[in-house]
């Protein structure tokens, strides 16, 4: 019988070590997409600012730079304040019972940016039969990325709307004096132009603008 009783009491130990584990890693996964989402709402924000400062032929040459290069940054990921968005991972995890171990890995430049955090739950497993538990914390590790769904310009084989010896996204019509002009972004193969005098037509190609989504 008391044999019977310490392994109950064990399998309950390895039960609630399991339980907490799970609870860290839930808490890794928020905190991650977090991260993620925020990035993508800085994204989407500054794409729109961006926009409302294009020009005349600053829309039509992607390396032109000023607003122009800002903007494809943004459309790419490469613009954005990780650090922003690693605040937001830390808020997450303490909202499910966790905290940050280290700090959270923001993009490395390349893409998609991807953010990496990893959590120790805050509250140990607890005294049981097995030795050592009642210090044990659940730990846990998560990746979430953000990935672009749209570029800037036309699809392969179809004519540009200007002279170009790369990716062009043109104005679609010649914009009156201090009216930003028209651009084109390629989202799935389909062309969709975003007139900034129309911030309609942003906020309706936002939500397929990039994708969030959790890591292997």
């Amino acid at each position: 019988m008391a044999g019977l009783l310490f392994l109950a009491l064990a399998f309950f130990a390895v039960g609630r070590a399991g339980a907490d584990k799970n609870g860290a890693q839930t808490a890794a996964d928020a905190a991650a997409l977090a991260a993620a989402q925020s990035y993508r709402d800085q994204l989407r924000t500054g794409l729109l600012t961006a926009l409302g400062g294009l020009t005349g032929d600053l829309a039509g040459d992607p390396t032109g730079g000023g607003a122009n290069a800002a903007w494809t940054d943004w459309l790419t990921g490469r613009a954005g304040s990780p650090d922003a968005a690693c605040g937001a991972a830390a808020s997450y995890a303490t909202l499910n019972g966790a905290g940050l171990v280290g700090d959270c890995e923001p993009p490395d430049g390349g893409l998609p940016a991807a953010f990496t955090v990893t959590v120790r739950a805050t509250d140990p497993v607890g005294r049981s039969v097995v030795p050592g538990t009642e210090d044990t914390h659940a730990t846990a590790t998560a990746r979430a990325v953000v990935e672009p769904r749209c570029a800037a310009g036309r699809p392969a084989g179809e004519p540009s709307p200007r002279p170009s010896g790369g990716v062009s996204p043109g104005p679609s019509g010649t914009p009156s004096p201090g009216r930003p002009a028209p651009v084109e972004i390629v989202c799935g193969g389909e062309v969709v132009t975003i007139d900034p005098a129309r911030p309609g037509d942003l906020a309706r190609a936002a939500r397929a603008l990039f994708a969030v989504r959790l890591a292997d």
